[in-house]
């Protein structure tokens, strides 16, 4: 015969998960944004002398500054993407009623 039921107990967070307000540190995000800006200027410049090197024929050689000029286009075309995420995800909190 099964024992006595058993009153519920109130629910509780369990320790393992923690609320997502609070948690990162004041400026986490503007400080990773910023730092992807800074590092898809610094491609672009490094790209840019890149080219200017080939063009001036400082023994530079022709696929080095197509690398540079790729890379800093992949880069800026990523921080792109991000940035319109972000402002699309923005866009959809502001939308919610509360």
């Amino acid at each position: 015969m099964p024992g006595p039921i058993l009153p519920i107990s109130p629910a509780t967070i369990p320790s393992a998960i923690q609320p997502a307000g609070g948690t990162g540190t004041p400026g986490a995000f503007q400080d990773v944004f910023s730092s992807a800006v800074q590092q898809v200027e610094s491609l672009g410049h490094t790209a840019s002398a890149s080219v200017q090197r080939f063009l001036s024929g400082e023994g530079e050689e022709l696929h080095t500054a197509i690398m540079a000029t790729n890379r800093a286009e992949l880069a800026f075309d990523m921080f792109l993407q991000t940035r319109n995420k972000v402002v699309s995800a923005y866009q959809e909190v502001m939308k919610m009623q509360l």
